[in-house]
């Protein structure tokens, strides 16, 4: 990976309703936490920092966050209304930081991807890191998924179409999709290094 700052953004704020916990606190059968495997991963992948987006049970799930100095949390007051809320949370942090200081592009995953490959993370960023107008995502076999790539001119468009799907909960949950749809984001194929789906129900 080349390129300018990049920032890792880590959703981690639902309630797991499916998994029966929510996904912050869960643990691989090594009884290491996912949000860590999350932020290491990030990390490996070539983010500069690590901004990880909390809601639900968050005082217990901070603990489990690592405690080094290119990661920081933040709780999404909202988290309870959608994946779209706690984006719009990271993103907030993110654009406080005006370039040329802060980061470039954000590298926006999931807690609920343990397998997530660091070279998943690499592969997306590739050579747009450094570039303020990059939309990139995951493909699996055609279909879209994580990691995402969002450069910093699209972070207050996309910030304003989170917070016009605000009211309708089906609408707020699917994100930044209909955004990228929109602008037309490049996928990425990483069917080759692992399958991209996320764990929705216990092992």
């Amino acid at each position: 990976m080349t390129g300018g700052h990049v920032a890792g953004l880590l959703l981690a704020a639902g309630a797991g309703s499916r998994m029966g916990t929510p996904k912050a606190l869960v643990r691989s059968a090594d009884g290491r936490p996912w949000v860590e495997r999350a932020v290491t991963t990030l990390v490996d992948g070539g983010c500069d920092e690590v901004v990880v987006v909390l809601g639900c049970a968050a005082h217990e799930a901070r603990a489990l966050v690592p405690r080094w100095a290119v990661v920081r949390t933040v709780v999404a007051p909202d988290w309870a209304t959608g994946v779209s809320a706690s984006l719009a949370a990271g993103l907030d942090v993110l654009s406080a930081a005006p370039a040329p200081r802060g980061a470039a592009t954000a590298l926006v995953s999931l807690v609920d991807l343990p397998d997530l490959p660091a070279a998943a993370v690499d592969r997306v960023v590739g050579d747009a890191g450094g570039r303020p107008d990059a939309v990139r995502r995951a493909a699996f076999g055609g279909r879209p998924g994580h990691p995402v790539l969002l450069g910093r001119a699209h972070w207050s468009g996309l910030l304003a179409a989170l917070r016009a799907s605000a009211g309708s909960a089906a609408v707020a949950d699917r994100g930044a999709g209909p955004y990228l749809a929109a602008v037309g984001a490049e996928p990425v194929d990483c069917g080759d290094l692992w399958d991209g789906r996320d764990r929705d129900l216990p092992s």
